[in-house]
């Protein structure tokens, strides 16, 4: 599975890459979380079809747009991607 964290690289954006490293690891994946800032986060992003960041993605897809700071919502988004 490939997690990433989309952004510009602004606070909010490294936030969401620190909160969503902590609940892979709160679950006990061995997935590496990716965090894509810059111009190559900007790109990735309209390639999604998002207009906004940052964007948690699974495998290339949105999973989650702008910001949460709950880990346990983090939890879910992944469990619920994994599922399908």
């Amino acid at each position: 599975m490939r997690i990433q964290v989309l952004g510009s690289g602004c606070p909010t954006c490294k936030k969401l890459y620190e909160i969503t490293r902590q609940a892979v690891n709160e679950m006990g994946l061995k997935d590496q979380v990716e965090y894509v800032t810059g111009l190559a986060g900007t790109e990735a992003i309209i390639k999604m079809g998002v207009m906004q960041s940052p964007v948690l993605a699974v495998d290339g897809k949105p999973i989650f747009i702008g910001f949460v700071d709950d880990v346990e919502k983090i939890k879910t988004l992944i469990q619920e991607t994994r599922g399908k």
